[in-house]
């Protein structure tokens, strides 16, 4: 007998023909999460199915743990691999199950089975009523409920799911950058995109002295944590200081946010760039700040050659909090660490900015700003951020 969890997915089983690389990247997926928990998996695809199998002890709870972070899979069933000898044998097993694992045996239950071995003595239905006599002769306070059952067993003997975060898995949908800062809603958009298969690399605008290593560290502490979803990442971190004060030094100041907006977003494809991505994200979302109404959306959108993707665009905030609070990231983004977009703030920030008037302010900055612009690329830190 064989402890193992069967792999449920969901959008993946309508791809078609080419069904099998999405499946193959589940399994890949799956494999690099496996990694963090001690012991020996196998991860195995089998007529539509997904198992994962252990080769040593292992605490399968760990694993089931690292898998419900793993974008594909909607559903995670421990369950038990017997050998093949006879409807006898499966039932003792299933009864030895129902015995050792329902202290309380006043419960309902449905038996489900499913037939993949045609050539197996019983069809499904006669499974299902032989194995329910079976555990009704056993267990007589047990009944019979098949619309809303306490416990299924199935062939694959399985009393519960352990829901996983759903989607595609990570890597089948090209690569994208994020800008990440230390708020909530940045690692929200990181995570779903990543969510639609999208490999994310991101960077970080530093601006020291006004921003501190502890605000640094809350961003690297936030890359960390939608990493366990999004798999390794390369996170830039770019001192901006210098191009945020000569912004601040020869810009109207009402224009300030989206100047300064404009470059970080002229940076950040540069980076995108250099990684082969195929578009940058955000996590902008409209009329929440004065620099994300729909025309100043458009100022710093005119600078970009490549899409720039808004996954929580139209969420309220409290939409965007939920999704933090389900992935783990609220926490660390509340922590009270400025960064360098809320440090320079305009008393009056503009918010229908006309593009025109924004080119012919920055052209207060040719004199320095492609000097400034080489160094803060060149001597940007790259950390390496590594699922945990």
């Amino acid at each position: 007998m064989t402890q193992s969890l069967l792999i449920k997915y969901a959008e993946i089983g309508i791809k078609g023909k080419n069904r099998y690389l999405f499946e193959n990247a589940l399994v890949k997926q799956a494999k690099i999460a496996l990694k963090r928990v001690d012991g020996e998996f196998v991860v195995t695809k089998e007529a539509g199915r997904i198992y994962v199998t252990t080769e040593s002890d292992c605490d399968m709870d760990e694993a089931i743990e690292a898998l419900q972070y793993v974008f594909g899979i909607v559903g995670i069933c421990p369950m038990m691999q017997i050998e093949d000898n006879g409807f006898e044998d499966l039932a003792k097993h299933v009864i030895k199950h129902i015995e050792d694992n329902y202290e309380d045996k006043n419960l309902t239950f449905k038996v489900a089975a499913r037939r993949s071995r045609k050539n197996y003595p019983m069809d499904s239905m006669e499974i299902n009523m032989e194995m329910g006599g079976v555990i009704l002769d056993a267990f007589p306070e047990m009944k019979v409920d098949v619309h809303n059952p306490d416990i299924v067993i199935n062939i694959e003997i399985r009393n519960k799911i352990i829901p996983g975060p759903g989607g595609m898995p990570v890597g089948t949908a090209g690569n994208g950058m994020l800008l990440l800062s230390g708020g909530i809603d940045s690692p929200v958009a990181g995570y779903m995109v990543a969510k639609r298969g999208v490999h994310i690399d991101a960077v970080y605008f530093h601006a020291p002295p006004y921003t501190s290593e502890r605000a640094k560290q809350k961003v690297v502490d936030l890359a960390k944590i939608i990493s366990k979803y999004t798999g390794p990442m390369n996170l830039y971190v770019v001192n901006f200081t210098d191009i945020q004060m000569y912004i601040y030094d020869k810009c109207p100041h009402d224009e300030l946010t989206i100047i300064m907006r404009r470059y970080m977003m002229r940076i950040a494809e540069y980076f995108a760039n250099k990684e082969g991505s195929l578009g940058l994200i955000t996590g902008e979302s409209i009329g929440q700040v004065a620099s994300q109404t729909m025309q100043s959306l458009a100022a710093t959108n005119e600078v970009c050659t490549m899409p720039v993707f808004r996954p929580v665009i139209a969420f309220d905030k409290q939409e965007i909090v939920d999704i933090s609070l389900k992935i783990g990231t609220y926490e660390t983004s509340i922590l009270p660490y400025e960064d360098c977009c809320t440090t320079f703030v305009a008393k009056h920030p503009v918010t229908k900015p006309n593009i025109n008037i924004i080119k012919r302010s920055e052209t207060h900055l040719e004199e320095e700003i492609d000097r400034m612009f080489k160094e803060a690329v060149e001597t940007a830190e790259l950390i390496e951020i590594r699922r945990d």
